[in-house]
Formats: C-alpha cells, structure tokens, sequence
C-alpha cells in the first residue's frame, strides 16, 4: 500500500454537515457567535488528522463565478434556500482555522468542489497516491476505484465509513460504478435542482439501470416499458440527459497537482491558539495545545461536542494524556498568578472569629466539599465562605460525625440568620447536605447557576466556564486533587488538606465575584423579580422534595418486570411465526430486510443514509394497518423500553439510606423555565399506555398511615393561549365550563356543540394542541389520517372562528422580530436569535419557538410559583404531609391520613391562584394507595 495519503475535503458540504448537525443544540460564545459550523468542521478535521494520518491534505470550495452547469440549465442550484446567517458569519472563522492548520485551500473561478476534487483525485491517483474524497454528498460515488475512496466522517454517534468499489457496488445495487451517474441522473436532486424524470425514484433508477445498464439504453428500450413509467421516459429524454450531464464530476478542470503544497505541515500556534480563545474551544484547545490551553476572554458559553454532549470538565483521561502540540505554556489569569488570601480555619478560635465576621456581613458566598455528587447519600469534608472578592476561608471537617456536627453548631447562626443572603453555585446542593445534618439554610439565596440561566437560559451554567468568561479566570481543576474519572480516582476525603484549601475557598471566591457580575445583569434583562419570586424561592421547595423522596414498591416491579419478560418473548414469537423465519428482531437493519425484502410491506420503503431500511417508531406505526406484525414488534419494542429504562432499573436507584427514590430536580436545563429531574426521570415515566401507566402503581405512600394525592392542571396551554391572545370564544368556553375541545369542534365544523362526535372532537383537540406547536395541514393530516386538504380547511375554519390566537401568534412574532425574544406572563425571556433569518428552515424553528415559549414558560411559572405557595402553607400549618414529586402540570403529595382535605383546600387554592388571570384555572385532585390510583 502506498505511503502517499491524500485527503481532500469537500469544504462547503462538510461545514453544513456540521451547522446543522447542532442546529437545535447550537453552540455559542459569550459574544455571540454560533461556533457550531466551526467546531463541527475542527472535531472532523482533528478526528482525520489523528486517526487516518494523512501525508497530504487539501480544502477544496466553490467560488462565486458561474459554471458550465449554471450556464447549460439556468435553473441549477436556483432554488436554494439562503445560508443561515449564522453559518455565513462562521465561514471566516473557518478560513481562518484551516489557515492555522497551514492547509492549502483551492479553488477554481468556473468549476464546482466536486470537480475539483475529481480532478485532483484521479491524477493524485495516477501519481501513486491513495486519495480520500471526504464529503458526505452522495455524487462522489462515482469517483470510487481501486485507490480512490470516500471518506464519511462520524456523525451522530455513528462511526466513520470509508466506501470503496465494493461498497459502493453494493450500495447502489450496479455493476460498475460509472453507472452511479445513470442513476442520479435518473433520479434527480432536489436540493440541486436537477430535474432527473418525473416519477422516478432511487428504487426505481437501480432496477432500471440493473435491467438495462445506462440511462441510454433505457431510452433505447423505452418501447419495453409500460404505464406512465414509458411515458414519463419517452417525454422527458432530454432532461434526463441534461440531468445525467449536471450529476456528472469534471474530471479535466485545469489545475495543478502540486505534491508539495499538498504535504501536511505542523499547524500554527501563533494563528489557532488566539482563535481557539476567541471561539472559546476549551477542549478542542486543550487537545491541541494540551492542559496548559485556558480562554480567558468571552462571556457565558460552554463548550460541547459536536453531538451535543456536554463535554466534561475536567477533560476525559484519554484528552489529558494526549501531548501538546506544543510546549511553551499559555499565560492565563488563574490561582498561581493571581493575587489571594485563602485560609484555613482549623481551630475553634478561628472558628469563632470566622462566625463573627460573617454574621456582619449582608452577603456571603457558601460552598459544601464533599465525597461524591449524590446529595442525599455524600458525606461533608468542609466548607467554605467568602466576603470580599479574593478571601476566602476554608473550615474542613473531620470523618468522625459528632466532631462535625459540633463544628456545624459553631455555624447555626450564620445559616439560620435572616438578614444574611446566602449565595452559591447550585446552591441546592449545598442546601440539601447541610439538611442531612440537621442543619438549615434561612433567609435569601442567590444562586449564580440560575442567575446566568435566566440571562441566558440556551446556553450551560457551570462554574468553570462562566469564571472563565465572566471573570477571565480559570479555576483550580478537580483532577488536579482527586485525579480523572475512574478505578483511580480518589476521593475528596483522602486529600490532603492544605491541597484542598484553595480549591474549596476559591469556588466561593469566585462564587461570588460572580454573583457580583449578574446582580446587574439580572436587572438589565429584566429578570431580577424572577430570580427572587421564583427561582431563588424554589430553591427551598425542591431541596425539601428531594430529601423526601417517594417510596416504591419494589415486590410490584418484580412481579411486572417477569410479567414483561413473558409478554416480550410471545411478541417476538408471534413476529418470528409471522414472518416465517427467524431474526435478530433487535436488529433494525434484519428486521429492515425482514419487512421490505421478504414481506415487501412497503415497496417504497425510505433507507437510511448507511443504506439499511428506515425501521423508527414513525414508520412501523404508518404500517401498522398493513400488517398486524408490525404491531407485535411495536409492542415487543415498547415491552423490552418499558422493562429496562423503568421497571428494572427503578429499584437501582433507591438509596440504601432511606428505601426511599430521591430524585434530582434541574431548574437551569429546559430553555421554556419547564422543571426536568434525573436519575430517575419522572417527566418520562410513561401514561399514555396502559403498561406504561402500570409503572405509576409501584409507587405508593410513605405506609399505612399515609395516601398519595395528586393534583394536575387541567388544560393548562390552552387556558393560557386563551388568556395571553384574549380571544373571545376561546375564553367563553372556559368561563361557561364547555369542553374545549368539544366546543371548538362546534366552531370549526358549525354546529351545535350537542351534535358534536367523538371523531370531530378528536379532530379539533389535535388542532387546539398542535397550533401553538406550529402544526402544518401536513402535520395534521399524518396526525389524524386525514386528507391534507381536509386538515387544511379545519385549520382555516379554526382561524376563523379564533381570530385572537392568529392575531397572538402574528403579534408575537413581530414582537420577536422586532425585539429578539419573547416573553412569558411573568416576564421569562426567551432569546430567539434566528427570527429573522433569511434561511426558512432555521427561521421556522425560531418561529414556532416564538409561539410557544410563552404558553409553556408562563404554565411552568404558574406550578412554579403554586410550589412555592404551597410549601409555605403547609409548613406555617405545621402539616406532617409531605410534596414529593412534580411531573409537568402535576403534582403528587405524601398525605398522612386526617391532613388530606386540609392539604386539598391549600393546594386547590394555590394552585388556582399562583398567577391572577381573566380565564378561570382548573385542577383535578385525585388520591388513592399509589400513583396510579391518584392520577
């Protein structure tokens, strides 16, 4: 195999890839800019550059000057959508990274990437070269031989493809690759407005060019085909053969090889590192120059992968053992050169100065060290507090628990005091550890992790990164105490601690040089009363809920999970007997061929880009009326879901503490102000089938005294999207207690609400719920089973009859355009940067993002605030019962028996009231011996 490696990258395709890869996650720096073209674009490049090894390299793009192609058919390429201006505004940057890289970038005035790419291809070929044309566009399979290959980077966990004749033999179904142009010929493309032969498929262009060889052979033979297929073919001869021309790469563009400029070279410190500052490419930075790499400029991003992960800060071990490929250190503000007084309080008398000094102040930043990350079952290792920006003082706490105790006695005053606001980073954390000590947090909180969500709630809260862009500062990293993640890593409690504290009294230092920073901010954004009528408040509220926790029966999900398992495998003989032969049913690919190949359910069946049969939820579900197996493995696969994500894995989670599941609530995750929970998510547990619903049964009361109450709101979106748009009718229906649903069936379809059927209710209910979604007459029509033409008149007729919601959603989004967000009754902003967007796609997701974050925003501040209320009552009444859990408009409590009409009459009325509004606020109160039974 030749030593010669060249890889040439198709620019323009593979920065879209990337762009759009991240185009509902995107990632920005605190300044603004949407770096997702542009990590994209530098994880593939490095991911290359590691793993293949070239020995040459080249970007090849278009250029603006028209081509041969534009000048033969006018309407080549016409009919693209705009660049996103984000993705526009991230080219330069580009440039400028492939710049660092010192890799050639070639272009040619008069001739596309891809025939450059062909031509450069084909004559490094012939040069001795193995050549990769990386791109993900599919034309390039006709380049393929025995040297030349196409290189699919990794994309959405899927691995890396490199293709070559074989593969692509087998993928387009031909025999010799030059037939690929045959078939994009016939078939046509879309986005590039060839035109290809009306009626004519991928499917169908591989048959016709595996009977007949070439596009002009069928032409030659047309008189051998039947139906509209032969006269779609007869009629339409030249443009497939105009279509076989565009789809053609030029091989012959006038360029040179030049072996030389190709070689790969050391990329440029003096060009990446300032650009990996500006873009805020912490980890790609960290890759490249090693762990010395900080950015120390910028406001208030965190850096993500390319699939939208989080990437983890501290860097993975395989990140921290990669050299630099560089030496000399990068000079950043961080503890070694920065000025500091951080002590250690190790006595009772610096104890008791400490306690002095911090019941004088109105303010202070607090932080718990601890052995784990798990609140409800850690261990206390220290504190620490800070005043002044630059102190702070650290108080480590012994292994034996009375000694801490005693020394968390010292600080009762300062937690119990009032006047004193407390702030944190995640502070319920903290909150919570004192709680399992028996200690309280009185007076305010001010959270720095929910003030930056609520400045900008798109973008990730952690302290690390919001130092580094808000103070240019970077803080001492975990590892550099307890070492990375895994069988090695140590525990806070076994280090030393004078290692331990400037790590801890530094996280409260700069705790609270940050809250310095979003004070202001948060007034600036109108979003200080949210921060202290809401967030802050709740804080209290969810602290309390996870350290109840909920019990649950652990013998009924044992006995479920082997009812299951049963169910699971007569499904999958039931799917075995039908289709008369036995699979890997897990196997989306086998069951793929299994339906299409051997069944043939679905002669059109779409394939995924890997080339196996599409075999989702979405699809299975649209067969389902064809064939009754299809239902058997939609029930295998829900079974087999419902089994591992819930059934089984609920009785891992209770800790050996309590018996008891205690969830963690998130309040800075969801960008609509929406509460999310983790480990387990109870937003997810299942209720729209009957097995999913059997879930809900094993969680039951604290015992026998106690019974589960469950309070939901009924309706909530749409009372109000009644209230926020006041649209009459809407609001008529409401205040005279008539069915939404039902009464908007009689408007739509004009009749008396008394003569409305359950299929037109239906109907209007799928509209009421899908509009502020920004449902199309498409979306309706798939929704219900529906003409598009019929869906389309419902939903005229809904607009109609509700003229307000058209006049809210036309004012909201002019108010959007206009101001750059949207806002929810309580103020909660949302930022949609891409309203205005010239790019239709990118556009239409800011749009509807416009519609409905002030009706999920406004119903999540609605629970929000009744939480808050609710939690107040029931404790100045001294009630024993208990709030457990929030799933969406729910709310469950642990109600000791004699307490529940009290708690009903508290929860009813706060629940009603948490925001004043014209259209009346309705809630179900259920109760019963588990959740089911109450919901």
């Amino acid at each position: 195999m030749s030593n010669k490696k060249l890889f040439l990258l198709d620019g323009m395709a593979l920065i879209y890839r990337a762009h759009f890869a991240l185009s509902k996650n995107p990632r920005f720096t605190s300044t603004g800019i949407n770096t997702s073209a542009v990590m994209g674009f530098t994880n593939t490049l490095l991911e290359v550059l590691k793993k293949e090894r070239p020995s040459h390299i080249a970007v090849v793009f278009d250029t603006e000057a028209p081509t041969e192609r534009h000048t033969e058919f006018e309407a080549y390429k016409a009919h693209r959508e705009a660049m996103p201006e984000d993705l526009s505004k991230a080219i330069p940057y580009i440039f400028r990274l492939i710049e660092g890289f010192n890799i050639p970038v070639i272009t040619k005035d008069g001739y596309e990437a891809d025939d450059i790419i062909g031509t450069l291809a084909k004559e490094g070929e012939k040069q001795g070269f193995q050549v990769y044309c990386m791109t993900p566009d599919k034309d390039f399979a006709q380049l393929v031989s025995d040297n030349i290959f196409i290189y699919k980077p990794a994309r959405m966990g899927n691995e890396m493809e490199i293709l070559g004749v074989k593969e692509i033999l087998a993928k387009w179904e031909i025999e010799r690759v030059d037939q690929v142009i045959d078939i994009l010929g016939l078939w046509g493309d879309a986005v590039d407005n060839i035109p290809g032969i009306p009626g004519i498929g991928e499917k169908t262009a591989k048959a016709l060019i595996k009977q007949y060889g070439s596009m002009e052979n069928i032409f030659a033979h047309s008189h051998e085909l039947k139906g509209k297929q032969k006269e779609n073919i007869e009629t339409h001869v030249e443009q497939g053969l105009i279509s076989k021309k565009l789809a053609t790469i030029i091989l012959n563009v006038p360029i040179e090889f030049n072996e030389q400029q190709l070689l790969l070279e050391e990329p440029s410190k003096e060009l990446l590192e300032p650009l990996f500052a500006e873009l805020e490419f912490r980890t790609i930075g960290k890759r490249v120059f090693g762990e010395s790499f900080t950015v120390n400029e910028g406001k208030n991003t965190v850096q993500q992968d390319l699939f939208g992960n989080a990437v983890a800060v501290p860097p993975t071990k395989e990140i921290e053992n990669q050299p630099s490929l560089f030496d000399t250190p990068i000079d950043a503000k961080n503890i070694e050169n920065t000025p500091h007084d951080y002590q250690l309080i190790d006595t009772v008398e610096k104890r008791k100065e400490l306690v002095n000094l911090l019941l004088q102040q109105k303010r202070i930043s607090f932080d718990t060290e601890t052995t784990g990350i798990d609140a409800n079952l850690v261990d206390l290792v220290g504190l620490s507090f800070s005043i002044e920006a630059g102190k702070g003082y650290y108080i480590p706490t012994p292994q034996n628990k009375e000694e801490t105790l005693a020394i968390l006695e010292d600080f009762r005053p300062v937690f119990e005091n009032e006047h004193i606001t407390k702030i944190g980073q995640n502070i319920k954390y903290d909150l919570l550890v004192l709680k399992w000590y028996g200690f309280e947090l009185k007076g305010e909180l001010f959270d720095t992790m929910l003030a930056h969500y609520l400045i900008d709630p798109d973008t990730r809260h952690n302290m690390d990164v919001l130092s580094e862009n808000y103070l240019g500062y970077t803080p001492i990293s975990i590892t550099s105490l307890i070492g990375a993640k895994g069988k090695g890593q140590l525990n806070m409690k076994d280090v030393p601690v004078e290692k331990v504290v400037d790590y801890a009294a530094e996280d409260a230092d700069v705790t609270l040089q940050l809250a310095n920073v979003f004070g202001p901010m948060l007034q600036e954004r109108n979003a200080q009363k949210l921060a202290s009528e809401i967030e802050n408040p709740l804080i209290f509220v969810l602290a309390d809920m996870e350290k109840e926790g909920v019990r649950i029966d652990i013998d009924t999900l044992a006995t479920y999970s082997a009812q299951l398992q049963e169910e699971i495998a007569k499904a999958e003989l039931n799917v075995y007997d039908k289709a008369g032969l036995k699979f890997n049913l897990a196997s989306p690919k086998q069951l793929g061929e299994v339906l299409f190949d051997h069944l043939k359910l679905d002669p059109k069946a779409k394939k995924t880009k890997t080339g196996q049969y599409q075999t989702g939820e979405d699809v299975l579900t649209a067969l389902a009326s064809k064939s009754d197996i299809v239902q058997d493995i939609l029930d295998f696969r829900q079974m087999q879901k419902l089994k591992s994500t819930y059934v089984d894995a609920l009785p891992l989670l209770v800790n050996p503490r309590t018996g008891r599941v205690h969830t963690s609530y998130n309040q800075a995750v969801a960008a609509t102000g929406r509460l999310s929970s983790n480990n387990p998510n109870l937003q997810n547990i299942p209720i729209k089938t009957d097995r999913g619903r059997e879930v809900r049964k094993a969680f039951i009361p604290r015992d026998e005294n106690h019974i589960l109450l469950s309070a939901d709101y009924s309706q909530i979106e749409l009372r109000i999207i009644a209230e926020i748009s006041k649209e009459q009718n809407m609001l008529d229906a409401f205040l005279n207690g008539i069915d939404i649903h039902t009464a908007t069936a009689a408007k739509v379809y004009g009749i008396e609400v008394a003569d409305v059927t359950s299929t037109q209710r239906r109907n209007a209910k799928a509209v009421n719920f899908g509009i502020i979604y920004g449902q199309s007459a498409f979306g309706l029509s798939q929704n219900l089973n529906i003409p598009r033409k019929e869906a389309a008149e419902i939903i005229d007729q809904y607009f109609i009859q509700y003229p307000g919601i058209k006049n809210y959603m036309n004012d909201t989004m002019n108010f959007a355009r206009e101001n750059g967000y949207v806002e929810t009754i309580m103020g909660r902003r949302r930022y949609l940067r891409d309203i205005n967007s010239a790019n239709m796609t990118v556009r239409g997701y800011a749009e509807r993002n416009a519609i409905n974050a002030p009706i999920q925003g406004s119903a999540a501040d609605m629970i929000k605030i009744a939480m808050i209320n609710i939690h107040k009552d029931m404790t100045a009444q001294n009630l024993q019962s208990k709030m457990t859990m929030q799933v969406h408009d729910e709310l469950v409590f642990d109600v000791i028996k004699g307490e529940q009409e009290q708690v009903k009459e508290i929860i009813t009325h706060r629940m009603k009231t948490a925001i004043k509004t014209e259209v009346p606020i309705e809630i179900e109160i259920g109760e019963g011996l588990n959740w089911l039974e109450a919901h």
